[in-house]
């Protein structure tokens, strides 16, 4: 029996219709959303096929984690813990416990920090181990990991090879729009953002980029821009006619990559004239998994945060 394990956090998605109402409020911090706002949300699923890959995708990737760890060497439970769905952080790490854990690494699928977002899913995780006698490690960020940047890079080759001239072809980087208050605290998710796309561009080979934020939400304060509705709109003013989203701030296909970029965006692109092509999620291949397995290894050796 091991005493090390490690944990892997992301957002969380309902698991049916029925259950976006329960999810809906959750994110509001217990306030039930509109009905309208509810069936909107449910549309969006509708769209994708009914409900978010987001779950099947993380618990994919838990696996192939504890697949590679296990082949170095370094056999340990790997558990998945949600923010806003079951399984929450907090039930996942008592699982942990309950096998025998007392050390945690802690792993957000998103690589990119922010206090408002990430910092929350540390606290969760810090307060569920201090509860159950566990120390947990995390790593805040892993934006610039050179793994990264290279399986991003290949996705992106892979979208550019799908145009009919590369050259020409506009990659846009995205990620998940934030209240711009973050800005007036130095936040540094905007500069990992940038870091992030300029160094996957280079790798990658793009002549010609640009980042666009997405999936802003109407809370009736000013979000982080350009959307990326606006980028292509001002693109194709300018006579682009292709482009190659690729979203930098997601690891995993869920509503925000399949809804925003996928429909939405598309349906935009489409009616514009310019063609959008989509760089596949990095889900559970090997490369990405390979970081993951580099990350939790740092963190159970005592290097991070804790």
């Amino acid at each position: 029996m091991s005493e090390e394990a490690v944990l892997l956090m992301a957002y969380g998605s309902p698991a049916s219709l029925d259950d976006v109402p329960a999810y809906f409020a959750h994110i509001r911090g217990g306030r039930p959303a509109s009905v309208e706002a509810v069936e909107k949300l449910r549309g969006r699923y509708r769209r994708i096929g009914g409900t978010s890959p987001l779950r099947a995708v993380t618990d994919a990737q838990a696996a192939g984690l504890r697949r590679v760890l296990r082949a170095r060497g370094r056999d340990v439970p790997v558990a998945v813990g949600m923010k806003h769905a079951p399984p929450f952080i907090a039930d996942a790490v008592e699982e942990l416990a309950r096998g025998g854990a007392r050390r945690i690494g802690a792993l957000a699928l998103a690589p990119h920090y922010s206090k408002v977002s990430i910092a929350s899913y540390f606290t969760a995780a810090a307060d569920a181990a201090a509860a159950h006698g566990l120390s947990v490690r995390a790593r805040e960020s892993y934006h610039a990991h050179p793994g990264l940047i290279a399986a991003l890079a290949a996705r992106v080759r892979t979208a550019l090879g799908g145009v009919r001239a590369p050259g020409e072809a506009v990659t846009v980087f995205t990620a998940h729009s934030l209240p711009e208050r973050i800005l007036s605290w130095g936040d540094p998710y905007p500069t990992q953002l940038q870091t992030t796309s300029a160094l996957v561009a280079d790798s990658a080979g793009c002549a010609r980029w640009r980042f666009a934020f997405q999936s802003a939400s109407s809370t009736g304060e000013r979000w982080l821009g350009p959307d990326l509705l606006d980028v292509l709109r001002e693109l194709a003013a300018s006579g682009v006619r292709e482009v190659v989203v690729c979203p930098v701030g997601f690891v995993a296909d869920h509503l925000e990559v399949l809804y925003d970029i996928d429909v939405e965006a598309a349906e935009l692109a489409a009616s514009l004239g310019v063609d959008l092509h989509r760089a596949p999620s990095l889900n559970d291949g090997d490369d990405f998994l390979a970081v993951l397995a580099a990350l939790a290894a740092e963190l159970l050796d005592g290097e991070g945060r804790s």
